[in-house]
């Protein structure tokens, strides 16, 4: 996906095994970020951010959706241990990660590996891609200051 693409209408199933469309945003900006692993350093620092500039988010019209290959239960216990208010995909079957373009090859400590992609998507109101905040731009602990830019 790329800016000016219309994103898909169905995101995925959420940490409560609800169906989530953009679609159910409609008039809202959404922040879809992508994130490899719940509860890791570099993620809980990233939905953190999210989460104690959520008003100001929501101030300024945007909805937060996070997604990651984790399960429903790994996201329910990411969002209890640190209070996040927001919605988790589970793209266990890497629907979306594949479909965003932000699945590939990894290289970490020497190990090559298949992974998911810091990348975050600005979608306008109407479904459209506005902005990518692609993996070497993401600035975990200052991302909501990336997104208001």
């Amino acid at each position: 996906m790329k800016v000016g693409d219309k994103a898909p209408d169905y995101l995925g199933i959420d940490q409560n095994g609800e169906k989530i469309y953009l679609s159910n945003y409609k008039g809202k900006k959404v922040v879809l970020y992508f994130y490899p692993k719940d509860s890791t350093p570099g993620c809980t620092a990233q939905a953190c951010n999210l989460k104690d500039n959520y008003s100001l988010l929501q101030e300024e019209g945007y909805e937060v959706i996070g997604v990651s290959i984790d399960s429903e239960k790994s996201h329910q216990r990411f969002i209890e241990k640190n209070n996040l208010p927001f919605t988790l995909i589970a793209d266990t079957d890497k629907e979306l990660v594949q479909q965003f373009g932000v699945w590939g090859e990894k290289k970490n400590f020497g190990k090559t590996y298949m992974g998911t992609f810091r990348t975050t998507f600005i979608i306008d109101e109407e479904g459209i891609i506005e902005r990518i905040i692609g993996p070497k731009e993401v600035k975990t602990k200052e991302h909501t200051a990336q997104i208001l830019k």
